[in-house]
């Protein structure tokens, strides 16, 4: 029997496999658990037109990332922190106190989770920060830190 692998099957193959098994297999182990179905014409055809859906999802997914990207580099937002001795910065800017700021000075909803910031920003000046937007695009925003 020629079954369509709904889900990874260790030992069988991958999601979206057309694979050939034998019938109690298929019938009491792969069909019940609904890791496959049946290779019929008719669940080929919808898996074909489902599997053109994401596709077609995962690319306007994809540009609006894109778009997004292009839109965060023409921008930058100003945050303020105070200032020690010698002009030192007294304390540092998360990517908690940045999203906040895109939030508040563009009114743009971003995770902090998408900010790739490995250390706090601790000096004053113009950083660029890059945001994850999508697994294929990194966009970047200038974050100007000044004196309060």
């Amino acid at each position: 029997m020629e079954v369509v692998l709904l889900e990874d099957v260790k030992a069988l193959g991958k999601k979206g496999q057309i694979v050939k098994v034998n019938d109690g297999y298929a019938r009491n182990f792969i069909l019940p658990k609904k890791l496959g179905i049946e290779a019929t014409s008719k669940n080929l055809n919808d898996l074909k037109l489902q599997k053109a859906n994401a596709d077609k999802i995962a690319a306007e997914q994809l540009q609006a990332a894109k778009d997004l990207a292009a839109d965060l580099a023409e921008k930058s937002i100003t945050l303020s922190i105070k200032a020690g001795e010698g002009g030192k910065a007294f304390g540092s800017v998360s990517s908690k106190e940045i999203t906040k700021a895109i939030q508040d000075q563009l009114g743009m909803e971003i995770d902090k989770k998408k900010l790739v910031l490995p250390e706090p920003l601790k000096t004053f000046g113009t950083h660029e920060v890059p945001i994850k937007l999508h697994r294929d695009v990194t966009g970047k925003l200038a974050v100007k830190v000044v004196e309060s």
